[in-house]
């Protein structure tokens, strides 16, 4: 069941007044959810569990979401590290600070939320019903997992512009290979789980990787 004082503590670290009634309720199902889509993904988590994990009524969770496939991705937006806002907010920065520490910040973000959503979406492409559910649903939101990649290449492009970007690379080309590196380096990290052999995470650390991967990337980019 969920913890009250990691939800009370919750409100406190936002600086947001703590959840009561409907809010709570829902604030209570997302962080249920979490933890069993972690821990045997998607298919293996039903509504009925994550409810009696939540400590409330099947029927009252279908009162804030309309079934689990609406659950798993308002997890992956609330609740997994947040890739979307560190991708959105990005071309407003062109032209600003370092190419880099841009860069950089998103890789790390990256590497984070495919760590995350790895071990919740177990499952999931196994099931071609499931699947197709789950690309309904996130086409209602014009959602997807191509999202990483086009707002990451508009970022470039806006520094391209400017001309911090070299006129002759492709945005969307360059972005797939930093997303693609760090959807690569979370499916290593979660498929050895700290276990990894000498020599098959390389850098070692995930900062490493984050800092070797941009310096590779803007070599081919950079004016």
């Amino acid at each position: 069941m969920v913890s009250e004082y990691s939800l009370t503590m919750q409100g406190k670290i936002s600086g947001m007044p703590e959840l009561t009634g409907a809010a709570r309720t829902r604030a209570r199902i997302l962080d249920a959810a979490a933890a069993l889509l972690g821990g045997v993904g998607i298919t293996g988590a039903t509504t009925k569990e994550i409810a009696r994990a939540a400590g409330c009524s099947e029927a009252a969770l279908y009162k804030h979401f309309r079934d689990k496939e609406e659950i798993f991705v308002r997890v992956l937006r609330e609740r997994a590290p947040r890739l979307s806002d560190a991708l959105t907010e990005l071309p407003e920065r062109a032209g600003t600070g370092e190419l880099a520490d841009h860069l950089a910040e998103v890789a790390r973000v990256a590497v984070a939320f495919y760590q995350r959503s790895f071990p919740m979406a177990a499952g999931l492409l196994a099931s071609p019903d499931l699947l197709a559910a789950h690309r309904r649903r996130l086409a209602e939101d014009d959602a997807g997992p191509q999202e990483a990649t086009r707002h990451l290449a508009e970022y470039l492009r806006a520094e391209q512009r400017i001309g911090r970007v070299a006129a002759s690379v492709d945005p969307a080309a360059a972005a797939g290979l930093l997303i693609g590196a760090c959807f690569h380096r979370a499916f290593l990290e979660v498929y050895f789980g700290g276990e990894a052999p000498e020599s098959a995470l390389q850098p070692a650390s995930t900062e490493g990787f984050v800092t070797e991967t941009v310096t590779a990337l803007l070599r081919g980019i950079v004016t």
